[in-house]
């Protein structure tokens, strides 16, 4: 409560959560504008379709809900976080050029991030008509094409999705610079948040619903009895990642040559910390894009039954594959695979042991009994990989829950309601990044507090 009344007292920190809900409140706005010229017909079930759809559930997830109305913003911000993590993976020591660029400061950060904007268009072109094919084939959209040419409105609706896209990664880029949090991260975890009341209200209706009564009390109090286990489960999940995001192994280190008149304790309070889930959600946007890709493929290969192709769904998370009589869910063991690979993976790209190693060399700093250089890299990549197993089993269960309670039929064929999945990772993420923020900005205008009461005695 404190907390609070300091924040609604801090004009600065105020402001820029105003100015957030604004930006907050135009996505919201342009998410509901379907793409001009694209209808989606009465009889599909978009919503239901996208959470059958592994890869494109993703998609509307990253971009913020608004995949299942086809609006002018269906993109999202996936090419940008795609392009985002190719660069990355570019940047050390694969391609020299940009290896170089990244060393070169703020001159180097601003060339890497105009190439990462390029790449982007590239990227969401190809993601763009991926799309629009595969939901075309499966008649959740339809167009109003033009006979004599008809390339020419998957051209218009490709520069629109685009465009949206553009659009979004600039009001991202206005919440960080003038807003509170990590705009990008704000737009997906603004989206997220906005489904799950809806969410609920499902729920309710699937257990609860008034009309049940007449099943008698006995039914009434089980379908209250369901809702309130539901609510807990997802509370408890969310403990769960909370957890899984909180945790870290810290690394005490000393340093040497530096505050002679530091103390044996002070020595102790300096630790470097390793967090369990180092790689965050990113390891689950790699594998659904390996797993979408075949189906962007056959978009370009073979326009007219490619997508349909029955060979297709052993990429399909939440689908048994079919091996001649018995069923396999290949999808999701590939899945799992993916994000177990990519967590260990990722985790070692942004720890860099080897770099790591050098920097405490550089500037003096040991870990208490283990030698600089050689050794020191080699025990921090095993504690890193020693605590990433944790983190990438933890992660694989969380992302993998939606799809086998989707395959078990626990709820029916109300898809909508599982539990866990990669928003729930990303909005306690947010969440977490956004409370630490404001108690950066709540310290900062304490601090600057006592320095105006001291300059005042």
């Amino acid at each position: 409560m404190k907390k609070l009344i300091n924040i609604l007292k801090n004009k600065e920190i105020m402001g820029r959560i105003v100015f957030t809900i604004m930006i907050l409140f135009i996505f919201r706005l342009g998410a509901q504008v379907t793409v001009p010229g694209v209808s989606i017909p009465e009889s599909s079930n978009l919503a239901s379709a996208l959470n059958d759809n592994g890869a494109l559930s993703l998609m509307n997830l990253l971009g913020g809900g608004t995949l299942q109305s086809f609006s002018i913003f269906a993109l999202g911000v996936s090419p940008y976080i795609t392009a985002q993590i190719i660069v990355q993976l570019l940047s050390t020591d694969v391609l020299p050029a940009l290896t170089e660029l990244k060393r070169q400061g703020q001159y180097g950060r601003k060339k890497i991030e105009m190439a990462t904007r390029y790449l982007t268009l590239m990227l969401g072109a190809v993601q763009a008509y991926g799309i629009v094919k595969t939901m075309e084939s499966q008649t959740l959209i339809e167009f109003h094409v033009a006979e004599n040419a008809p390339w020419l409105t998957y051209i218009y609706v490709i520069l629109i999705l685009l465009a949206g896209t553009m659009l979004v990664m600039w009001l991202g880029d206005q919440i960080s610079t003038k807003g509170i949090g990590n705009g990008i991260s704000m737009i997906i975890f603004a989206g997220i948040v906005s489904s799950l009341p809806s969410q609920m209200v499902n729920a309710w209706v699937n257990w609860c619903d008034p009309s049940k009564t007449a099943a008698g009390e006995g039914a009434t109090i089980a379908g209250w009895f369901q809702f309130l286990l539901y609510v807990f489960a997802y509370l408890l999940i969310i403990a769960f990642v909370t957890f899984i995001e909180l945790s870290k192994r810290k690394i005490p280190v000393q340093h040497s040559g530096k505050g002679g008149g530091q103390t044996q304790s002070m020595a102790r309070a300096s630790f470097l910390p390793i967090k369990i889930n180092s790689a965050g959600v990113i390891p689950v946007i790699f594998a659904s894009s390996i797993l979408m890709a075949p189906q962007v493929i056959m978009a370009f290969v073979d326009t007219e039954n490619g997508m349909n192709a029955p060979w297709l769904k052993i990429f399909s998370t939440s689908e048994l594959f079919d091996n001649g009589g018995w069923y396999m869910p290949w999808g999701l063991i590939m899945y799992i695979i993916l994000i177990i690979a990519f967590s260990f993976f990722y985790a070692n790209l942004q720890i860099n042991p080897q770099q790591l190693a050098e920097n405490f060399q550089k500037n003096g700093s040991y870990i208490p009994g283990i030698r600089p250089g050689n050794e020191t890299e080699r025990y921090v990549r095993k504690v890193l990989n020693r605590i990433t197993v944790i983190g990438a089993i933890a992660l694989a269960f969380i992302a993998a829950l939606p799809p086998v309670l989707t395959m078990t039929g626990v709820f029916g064929d109300n898809h909508s309601l599982a539990l866990g999945g990669t928003g729930l990772i990303i909005v306690v993420g947010v969440a977490l990044e956004l409370n630490s923020q404001i108690d950066g900005l709540l310290a900062g205008k304490s601090f600057e507090e006592v320095v105006a009461a001291g300059g005042q005695g």
